[in-house]
């Protein structure tokens, strides 16, 4: 508890460390994570500081490792995961040469498999092309063919209208290749255009998909051949299959030539098969291997990079022997901070020790406070809002406890609260397992498994107290009312309802919760929603005031012992007697009027209205009673509420005057230095300097006034969430189980047993989408508002910024991007 009662005590250290002795000093207090290191050469050049050959060095070995990480993905080799015990702490100087030689061999190999892989495949594509080619043309070169191709041939317009001769049929020409079918058709206009239509082309589409040379993806190809006479023309179609990224292959237009070269090809095809097929197990041995040793490499060049580029935040002295840096350390962790310098001297052996510093300052220290994986959770909701000024009173620690009750009064339903429970509990039972995880949204739920531990767990609770389960009463201890009504019993059949009352229905309270019967009863609406509306209101006062008390912890804190008297009495001098009172009012109103009371001005019909009562308090007003009532609940509550009004009226002036004049009559003639540093102004966020003029003080403690009157009865209004969220929850419930899963018990046969079977997935799955998940996102969100507007904004500076050590750990989470 006293590490989340507020942030941490820091101190700024200065560090002594020898040059020999830097690296393992600094590996060392990385490894345990409570250094926040600053700067001392922001106006330094980062390319001219003292380790950037060596930061380079590790960009160098970053990007070879990435090169690898590349291969094997591209191979779908996966990398043994490493837990945190086997994690390898950083190089030492010689590990570091060994390093860098290993990744530049594995990159080098790589490198040189992979274009050996290429050119292979790049030649066995082509050899599987020129077959395809040999054999999809042994038709193209048949007698029938060319006889066909001598009566078909466009004639050249000077050409007589003659039977073409044998001889000149002998002097036509051919090209065959490859090329892509989507790029045939625009190929074939186009050799048609260059020769004016003399040209025949033939094609033949290869069967199944071939490995496109620019993309590496599967396409259709197709084999062609066109037939012309020229060697002019012939330079022509060459042109443009290069411009069309056809593959051009020879072709004789003898059989027996054709066979012998068909043999050939498939005897290199085998040949280049074998070869392929070596270089591959070749080059999985090698990537085996580097996978086995790749998860240390990276986490070794990870740290050794963060090692390098903190020791460039350090300066060296006037004589160049000795590096000072100078960080925020945890006042708990200076022990362990020399204990981290001695092991680095040591392991470096060096012959002179590394010492630390404690240094004095003005700066406003980060803030930082120790959580577990419980408590992470809540600390993370209230950084959300804003960092906590230093030493200020942490939210965190009351949140743990008012953020799931809060968020359980909007959603009381135990058996809704036992699918978050069973939901968090998997989480937490396999948190080992789920941790590695890293999706986005599932990341998100899993570093708030205890919080909706919480959240079900209260909800449990208040769903016992709303006795709510699916919509549901369950009727453990029997019921407080008795019916005295029976048949003999003479009844008005004018009305179809019954009334029961506590004084003749032998009433008796229900020992827990909500008595089952008013599942029956035809007000319950009314009844319920009188109850939480009360309720809401309560719990929101009982919230605020508790806010505003913790205002306290920080002005003691700070010592400003005047913001007691001047800010926080006024404060809660207001919101208690104005909606404290109301509150007051709803006990008193609960405990007074009652059905067994003998005075008939206190049964329920005399009741006054607590709505009408506070607004006629607030406007000096009266109402008339019914006959045989009174006005007020007890005597003297007129005189009471007319002292409390002028009372509150009173702490408006005192809020806005009594700390600005406090302010001009303390304050020194004198003025300090602009530039000098301000202490934390702890309280509510308005804390004002000594050289701020005093309009600027009479300004802002206006705007705070104001905005504190105001939001009380906003605030208190607020709270009507909880009323409004949780009658929306329970009729969404009840909706649901009348109109979905009831229907299921409307068959009398064996059917009914089938149709309950359907009926309840279709059930199952509404309520968990709905009701648990979206009313619960729901029911989240408005207790997240409650909390940081109208409970932590009565005390909550949030002025700070976090502390960020030098962590191994964390710089490992993060990918080392930063």
């Amino acid at each position: 508890m006293g590490d989340m009662f507020r942030s941490e005590k820091m101190a700024l250290v200065q560090l002594y460390v020898q040059p020999e002795a830097a690296y393992a000093s600094i590996a060392e207090l990385g490894e345990m994570g409570c250094v926040q290191f600053r700067d001392l050469n922001d106006q330094v050049n980062a390319f001219q500081r003292r380790y950037v050959s060596e930061v380079r060095r590790c960009d160098e070995m970053e990007r070879r490792v990435r090169y690898i990480e590349g291969q094997l993905r591209k191979d779908g080799i996966k990398m043994p995961h490493l837990s945190a015990e086997q994690e390898p702490a950083a190089p030492n100087p010689r590990e570091i040469i060994d390093l860098e030689a290993q990744l530049e061999k594995t990159e080098n190999e790589l490198h040189e498999m992979s274009s050996n892989s290429a050119s292979l495949n790049a030649n066995f594509r082509h050899m599987q092309e020129l077959k395809s080619v040999l054999e999809n043309t042994e038709g193209f070169f048949s007698s029938q063919e060319i006889m066909n191709l001598d009566s078909n041939r466009p004639m050249e317009s000077d050409d007589p209208a003659a039977p073409q001769s044998a001889a000149q049929r002998g002097q036509l020409s051919f090209v065959a290749g490859v090329i892509k079918l989507e790029r045939f058709f625009s190929f074939e206009r186009m050799l048609w255009r260059i020769s004016r239509g003399n040209i025949f082309l033939r094609r033949n589409d290869i069967s199944g998909l071939c490995e496109d040379d620019e993309s590496g993806h599967p396409v259709l190809k197709t084999v062609f051949v066109a037939f012309f006479q020229g060697e002019q023309l012939k330079q022509r179609i060459k042109k443009v299959c290069v411009g069309y990224h056809a593959e051009v292959y020879p072709c004789p237009s003898s059989a027996a030539e054709r066979a012998d070269m068909i043999k050939d090809v498939n005897m290199r095809i085998e040949d280049l098969k074998m070869v392929i097929n070596q270089s591959a197990d070749h080059r999985n041995r090698v990537l085996s291997t580097a996978a086995k040793h790749l998860a240390h490499w990276t986490i070794m060049v990870k740290k050794m990079k963060a090692i390098y580029h903190t020791l460039n935040y350090f300066n060296p002295d006037v004589t160049g022997k000795c590096l000072i840096g100078e960080g925020w350390v945890p006042v708990r962790d200076l022990p362990t901070v020399q204990q981290a310098l001695s092991r680095g001297a040591k392991i470096s052996e060096s012959s002179i020790p590394a010492f630390m510093n404690v240094i004095s300052t003005n700066e406003q220290p980060p803030t930082f406070t120790r959580t577990n994986k419980f408590t992470s959770g809540f600390q993370n909701l209230i950084d959300a809002y804003g960092m906590a000024s230093y030493r200020e009173v942490n939210p965190a620690l009351y949140t743990c406890i008012t953020f799931p009750f809060l968020f359980a009064v909007m959603f009381g339903d135990m058996g809704h609260a036992l699918v978050l429970i069973a939901f968090a509990a998997f989480l937490i039972i396999k948190e080992r397992q789920l941790a590695s995880i890293k999706e986005e949204i599932f990341t998100i739920f899993f570093g708030g498994r205890y919080i909706i531990l919480l959240m079900g767990l209260f909800s449990l609770y208040t769903g016992l107290i709303y006795n709510d389960v699916f919509s549901k009463s369950m009727n453990i201890f029997g019921s407080g009312w008795q019916n005295q009504y029976n048949t003999s019993t003479v009844i008005d059949h004018s009305t179809p309802y019954l009334t029961m009352r506590p004084k003749i229905s032998n009433f008796k309270t229900y020992p827990v919760g909500v008595d089952p019967i008013w599942q029956l009863a035809d007000n319950k609406i009314i009844f319920l929603n009188t109850f939480k509306m009360k309720l809401s209101i309560i719990f929101g006062v009982f919230h605020m005031i508790f806010g505003v008390c913790m205002s306290v912890v920080n002005f003691v804190h700070y010592k400003k012992y005047a913001s007691i008297i001047l800010e926080f009495v006024p404060q809660v001098l207001f919101l208690l007697l104005l909606f404290g009172y109301m509150v007051f009012m709803m006990f008193f109103k609960w405990a007074t009027y009652n059905d067994n009371s003998t005075d008939q001005s206190l049964s329920p019909g005399c009741a006054p209205s607590i709505l009408i009562l506070f607004i006629n308090m607030m406007l000096f007003g009266h109402q008339e009673p019914l006959d045989g009532c009174k006005e007020y609940m007890f005597e003297g509550q007129d005189m009471i509420q007319t002292v409390f009004v002028i009372v509150a009226v009173i702490c408006i002036p005192w809020m806005l005057l009594g700390k600005p004049l406090y302010i001009k009559a303390t304050r020194p003639k004198q003025l300090p230095a602009p530039n000098q540093a301000a202490a934390p102004s702890g309280g509510h966020g308005h804390g004002h300097g000594d050289n701020e003029p005093m309009s600027e003080v009479y300004i802002q403690q206006a705007i705070h006034t104001i905005e504190y009157v105001l939001s009380t009865i906003s605030h208190t209004a607020s709270y009507l969430r909880l009323w409004a969220l949780s009658l929306a929850h329970a009729q969404l419930s009840e909706v649901l189980w009348n109109m979905v899963f009831s229907n299921g018990f409307g068959f009398s046969d064996y059917t009914g047993c089938i149709a309950v079977f359907i009926v309840f997935g279709a059930w199952s799955v509404l309520t968990v989408g709905i009701l648990v998940l979206i009313e619960g996102l729901s029911a989240f969100l408005h207790t997240l508002r409650l909390h940081w507007v109208e409970f932590m904004s009565k005390f909550y500076e949030g002025a700070g910024y976090a502390f960020a050590p030098f962590s191994f750990k964390q710089i490992l989470e993060d990918g080392g991007e930063n």
